[in-house]
């Protein structure tokens, strides 16, 4: 299954997936490198009742190791710097800390520590360290992916109910108040660092478009029906039969969407329908600066 971001890149033009980091080798590195982890988030903590993740502060590491066997391969840094420079950085994360961590106060005190305005703060703060840190390994054009309805998934819903509504809207209130502060962060990060173009993708604002397109959708009855058996984590049970038409359905298990949900994610991403889904710009836009 292919997520927006990888959707995202084949509009771009590439013709293969980028190499993740653990096995990106040689000159391919030069091409681009993945550093997603599943059920990790901006907190070291997020995830972690998941098993092995890498959190970002890790990830960027990652990243700095990948930038000195660059500077190996090309023969000096400022070939490296101008490489980087030009390089198109894309981000998706934050999810999971609300969903596998504010929001799992048996297995995380966040929630005890802050409210959740405090939390959507104390988050962004840290993104801005994080993105900071990105911005001074030499990244110039990064797309920022603001999180999406996690008060729809099928885990949220069966985990907390809605109360007749269709989705847990206290959790996607608090996603609200996070996204609104990264999108003033963008125009925040494009004034203070010299050569900076951040941009905002508002997942959040297109979700109601994609609910609408694909026919199954979570309702005041219970979430909608899922792609695959799940096992108590909400996750694919293995070798199970998926269910027979994909595009039907908006999530594949408990939390992840299908395909045609990330689908209709990427292209509004790339090529903006709506105008105020992405600030400044769509991730076409920011590629041809």
């Amino acid at each position: 299954m292919e997520n927006e971001l990888l959707i995202a890149a084949q509009l771009l033009g590439f013709g293969k997936f980028i190499p993740p980091f653990a096995t990106a080798k040689g000159n391919e590195i030069l091409e681009g490198v993945n550093y997603a982890s599943g059920g990790s988030g901006i907190r070291d903590e997020t995830g972690q009742i998941l098993g092995e993740r890498i959190c970002l502060n890790a990830q960027l590491k990652n990243h700095g190791t990948t930038i000195s066997r660059m500077t190996e391969i090309l023969g000096n840094q400022n070939q490296t710097t101008d490489l980087l420079n030009k390089c198109l950085y894309t981000l998706d994360i934050g999810s999971n800390d609300f969903i596998n961590n504010y929001f799992m106060p048996l297995f995380y005190d966040t929630s005890k520590r802050y409210t959740v305005e405090q939390f959507a703060h104390v988050l962004v703060e840290q993104y801005y360290q994080q993105l900071t840190t990105l911005y001074n390994y030499g990244a110039r054009k990064i797309s920022l992916f603001g999180v999406g309805p996690v008060g729809c998934t099928p885990f949220a819903i069966t985990m907390f109910g809605t109360n007749g509504a269709l989705c847990v809207d206290k959790m996607n209130a608090a996603v609200q108040l996070f996204n609104d502060q990264l999108k003033l962060l963008v125009d925040q990060l494009n004034k203070k660092l010299t050569g900076a173009k951040f941009i905002f993708i508002d997942v959040l604002a297109m979700s109601a478009n994609i609910s609408k397109s694909i026919p199954v959708v979570s309702g005041a009855n219970g979430p909608a029906p899922l792609c695959c058996q799940v096992n108590q984590f909400g996750m694919c049970t293995p070798l199970t039969k998926p269910c027979p038409n994909r595009n039907m359905s908006l999530f594949w298990d408990a939390f992840h969407p299908t395909e045609a949900a990330n689908l209709l994610t990427a292209v509004g991403s790339y090529s903006a329908i709506n105008p105020s889904d992405v600030h400044p710009m769509d991730i076409n836009g920011l590629s041809q600066l």
